[in-house]
């Protein structure tokens, strides 16, 4: 059974990082590896592609306060539907204000939220399969190294 171990490099929180050849401004690393697991998915073709934050979806009816809201990602699934998600650290008035009003008036949208119990769910598990960053840096699988016989 082959052993694994990580290699550490240091990034910073919010940074520019390519991922599937995408490269975007990420807010948080939790975004940047929810980025990483799309990519994933997509390269097993579980899903057909992914975009970062391509949106705007304005509330035309509200004059003052929270008028629009950009959820990260868009997903297209295999079938062509559209499932939003956005990653979240935490929930302040302002982010939950957003996440109501696009459900008011964007029913017919699938919004899905990801945040510490996702991660805390799913990110060892993933971070065994691919890069996947942490505070003290990025975690990489290694390979296994063949001796000649």
């Amino acid at each position: 059974m082959p052993k694994w171990g990580f290699a550490m490099i240091r990034t910073n929180k919010a940074a520019w990082r390519e991922i599937g050849g995408k490269k975007h401004y990420y807010k948080s690393i939790w975004e940047s590896n929810f980025a990483r697991y799309l990519q994933f998915r997509k390269e097993k073709k579980q899903i057909n592609d992914w975009l970062y934050e391509p949106r705007d979806f304005w509330f035309e009816d509200i004059k003052r306060g929270v008028r629009s809201y950009k959820p990260d990602f868009m997903v297209i699934e295999i079938d062509h539907s559209i499932i939003w998600y956005e990653v979240k650290g935490y929930y302040d008035s302002k982010s939950l204000t957003k996440i109501k009003r696009f459900r008011k008036y964007y029913p017919q949208e699938t919004l899905f939220l990801i945040d510490a119990d996702w991660f805390g769910t799913y990110g060892k598990m993933y971070a065994g399969l691919m890069e996947w960053e942490t505070v003290n840096g990025i975690s990489r699988p290694k390979t296994r190294r063949l001796t000649r016989i």
